[in-house]
This record gives C-alpha cells, sequence and structure tokens, in this order.
C-alpha cells in the first residue's frame, strides 16, 4: 500500500489528477490509513496508468467510463468497445479537417502580408479584424 503522492509519481502525473479522476468516479474511493491519509494498491496504479493512455488518446471522460465498464467485467464482449473506438476515430478525423482548414485560413491570412508595411496596412491584422 501507498499514499497519493507515490501513487502520483509512479503514474507519471500530478496528485491533483489524482484527486480530480477520484473525485469524477474513474478511480475508486480508497482505503484510508488511521491518520485519514489514502491508501492504494497496484490496482489503483494499473487503472490510473490505463485512465492515462486513454487521455493521451484524446479520449474524454465519459469514453474512458465506458472502457473502464467494460474493463471492470471482462466477461463482456467487445462489440461497445469497438463501436466506441470507431465513433472516436471518427471524432479524430473531424478534427484533423478542423485543423487542415484552420491551416489553410492561417496560410492565406499569412499570405496577405508579405511586407514590411505600418500595422495599420497589415493584412493579416486587417483579415483578423474583418467578420467573415
Amino acid at each position: 500500500m501507498f499514499r497519493i503522492g507515490e501513487l502520483a509519481r509512479r503514474a507519471e502525473c500530478l496528485v491533483q489528477t489524482v484527486r480530480y479522476y477520484e473525485a469524477e468516479g474513474l478511480l475508486p474511493e480508497p482505503a484510508r490509513s488511521e491518520g485519514r491519509f489514502r491508501l492504494y494498491d497496484e490496482s489503483y496504479l494499473e487503472r490510473l496508468r490505463f485512465i492515462r493512455r486513454c487521455r493521451a488518446k484524446n479520449m474524454n471522460l465519459t469514453e474512458i467510463r465506458r472502457l473502464l465498464s467494460f474493463r471492470d467485467r471482462p466477461e463482456l464482449g467487445c462489440t461497445e468497445v469497438n463501436e466506441l473506438m470507431d465513433a472516436h476515430i471518427e471524432q479524430v478525423r473531424a478534427q484533423i479537417r478542423e485543423l487542415q482548414e484552420l491551416e489553410r485560413q492561417l496560410f492565406e491570412l499569412r499570405s496577405s502580408c508579405d511586407s514590411n508595411r505600418q500595422a495599420s496596412q497589415c493584412g493579416i491584422l486587417n483579415g483578423l479584424a474583418e467578420s467573415s
């Protein structure tokens, strides 16, 4: 058993992150010492690492909760896990499209100012001031 600081250190995150995931219900309430310190075992570390890997893949807390519910009940089929992943992949694709459009707009803005001018004549500043 170890305390919250050690759990955070071993999971390479902040203590506040552990507390946040507890408050969100992603980590179950830990046991407490006689001094009321939170006490964790290896299962918490494994669960926290799983959550962090999901977050590193840009999954939101709702998606992580669903994945954890399947992880906690290994006898279930994984059809819904596959569906969740398919939906997440589509979200990532949509974000990529949005970022590509943003990149195009930024290049367009950048090309509107190709010389050293006064700020009042700057194509970038004027372009950002226009409503579109």
